[in-house]
């Protein structure tokens, strides 16, 4: 998929290689979260209480902070149907059925280090979710080739809706704040007590707007939007990417980091930090099959 991203990390020096040791820890934390949170969904679990026991997991295992806190969607809210309003990305009292599809979202800090992740199951069999997973595989391929190509953010963006047409599917990220495909995160400084505010971590708000500011007087923006102020080139950094698939009240994403760097060698410039990954994995079978 990306590459030995392992192999790699050997052959960066200094912060850098430590950087991305640190973001991959607490990437599989919140990947091992959500498949262990998954193992234990039954019919009647409501989204709110979905979210609680990835809160109560991560917890147990030493974070304190958040990107923003977890979100459960359950259901056609997988698909974000008829969402106008954040407020309804919130969790809600929509209960599990068998064979309906869910979707766990987490960002932890742990250590000082960021990740925002998605991970896309259902109870039970539901073929459309699994016929999306399998599509996104295409997703990640392009994301990654146009990222080494150079190619503007907002660019890549349009390509990857042009996918999804082809594929029969609606663009779901683009009902995010923004219609963000991705956002840059980054370290995050440690504090005894760390304040959320509207379900995301204060510190980590205050990294994101200083991204942005800064960003602003540079020409770039740590937002990956189909609009304007994402018209430029990938700006080296780590990027939560999150392409999101709807198809009549079924959704399906997965999100993860993407590495991007100044290196002049294609491979260095830009790689997926981890491919250990559960959805990597599911098309490593799938392709073995």
């Amino acid at each position: 998929m990306g590459g030995d991203t392992r192999q790699r990390t050997t052959r960066l020096t200094g912060r850098l290689a430590a950087d991305l040791r640190g973001f991959r820890e607490v990437q599989r934390l919140a990947y091992e979260c959500a498949e262990a949170v998954a193992a234990q969904l039954r019919p009647g679990v409501t989204e709110r209480e979905a979210a609680r026991m990835q809160r109560e997991w991560l917890r147990e295992r030493g974070v304190r902070d958040w990107f923003h806190l977890p979100f459960a969607w359950f259901g056609d809210r997988t698909a974000f149907a008829d969402f106008r309003i954040p407020l309804q990305f919130f969790p809600t009292n929509r209960k599990l059925e068998p064979g309906m599809p869910f979707i766990l979202d987490m960002a932890p800090v742990h250590r000082g280090y960021a990740a925002d992740i998605g991970y896309s199951g259902s109870l039970g069999l539901n073929p459309v979710q699994d016929r999306l997973m399998s599509d996104l595989r295409a997703h990640r391929e392009l994301i990654l080739e146009q990222v080494r190509e150079r190619r503007s953010l907002r660019e890549i963006y349009e390509n990857v809706d042009r996918l999804m047409v082809r594929q029969g599917y609606a663009n779901r990220h683009r009902a995010y704040p923004f219609g963000v495909i991705a956002h840059k995160i980054d370290r995050v400084r440690e504090r005894r007590w760390s304040p959320t505010a509207f379900g995301f971590g204060v510190q980590s708000l205050k990294g994101l707007a200083s991204d942005a500011l800064h960003g602003h007087r540079e020409g770039w923006s740590p937002l990956w939007s189909p609009y304007r102020f994402s018209d430029h080139s990938p700006q080296p950094g780590m990027w939560a990417v999150e392409p999101h698939l709807g198809f009549r009240g079924t959704g399906a994403k997965f999100e993860e980091i993407l590495v991007v760097t100044d290196s002049r060698d294609p491979e260095e410039s830009a790689f997926w930090l981890d491919d250990d990954l559960p959805h990597v994995r599911r098309w490593a079978e799938e392709g073995a099959a």
